[in-house]
């Protein structure tokens, strides 16, 4: 998968989900075998850019490039500067939400809202690309709701507008996340543009990942919530997808490897205080599979300090390898 002057590992991209796929998480996303980690969404709003939340949001301090940034806002001007300035903060591609459908986010007009506005869809999409010299790329739904579906028209404005990728969800705005991803939206778009498509939405296994490559017949697949607690799902899909074979799981030894090394980098990025509090969500989901993962996951929720956490880390791993 190229993208621009980038050539990628493959075609697995990890989803940007705010709180989650921060630079610890994308770190060890891409070292078990992502092409390309996308930041968690930053506003372009000036007033909020210079927020700490957005500025740990922008830290790629570290991180292996190509380094892609995701923007949303709902002014072409503004959207053209804060891509600019990524830029200048070492973005190396820059991606655009018209995905998202959180309520705080759709209410500013901002994410997948737009999809309800196709003339402003092209002003945005004109006006960024314009304003960089590096590849731009999009992120949207297949539409405002199931009866209003106009994926298609959007990915042509998209590809019109000089927009080198474009990665969709297979769910409208109105579904949130609810019911199941549909797959016919990515295969007709795929089949009405030149630039690569990418299929997201409920791909959690390697088999659903082929299945989904093979209905849609799109270029590369985007993996969320089946990557929370599971970085290693991308080294199973590339390896199923490259030979047919199922990857045994990650042995307990390897998983507390991983979830010390997520945790040192939380505390790091975050400070203690915050670090921990993020880290809990992830102790949750790296031990949902494991032996008594939900009486660890009630223990550490309340816990209140990082060594603590750190003790809790050591004894439940320390049982599971007993």
């Amino acid at each position: 998968m190229r993208i621009g002057a980038h050539l990628l590992r493959n075609a697995l991209f990890v989803a940007p989900m705010a709180g989650v796929t921060d630079r610890p998480f994308r770190i060890l996303a891409r070292r078990y075998g992502a092409g390309l980690a996308v930041s968690e969404m930053v506003s372009s709003r000036p007033e909020l850019r210079g927020s700490r939340k957005s500025l740990l949001r922008l830290d790629h301090a570290g991180e292996p490039g190509p380094v892609s940034v995701q923007i949303a806002g709902a002014e072409p001007a503004m959207m053209a500067d804060f891509a600019r300035s990524n830029v200048e903060r070492g973005a190396q591609i820059i991606d655009i939400n018209m995905g998202c459908p959180a309520k705080k986010v759709c209410n500013l007009y901002a994410g997948s809202a737009l999809l309800e506005n196709e003339a402003l869809v092209a002003r945005i999409l004109e006006a960024v690309v314009a304003a960089v010299q590096v590849p731009v790329t999009l992120k949207i739904r297949t539409g405002p709701s199931p009866e209003r579906r106009n994926a298609l028209r959007v990915a042509r404005i998209a590809e019109a507008s000089g927009v080198q990728l474009l990665a969709i969800h297979g769910r409208t705005r109105a579904c949130g996340f609810a019911g199941r991803a549909e797959y016919d939206s990515i295969a007709e778009v795929k089949g009405g543009v030149r630039i690569p498509v990418i299929a997201n939405g409920d791909i959690d296994t390697p088999a659903e990942a082929r299945a989904v490559l093979e209905r849609t017949g799109a270029d590369g697949l985007m993996i969320g919530r089946a990557a929370f607690g599971r970085p290693w799902i991308f080294r199973e899909i590339e390896h199923f997808l490259a030979t047919g074979a199922v990857l045994a799981p990650p042995a307990p030894a390897e998983i507390e490897a991983v979830v010390r090394e997520h945790l040192e980098g939380l505390y790091a990025l975050h400070g203690e205080e915050q670090g921990l509090r993020v880290a809990r969500k992830h102790l949750g989901w790296y031990a949902r599979r494991l032996p008594g993962g939900e009486v660890f996951r009630q223990c550490v929720v309340r816990l209140e300090a990082v060594a603590q956490q750190r003790a809790a880390v050591n004894d439940y791993f320390g049982r599971l390898a007993a």
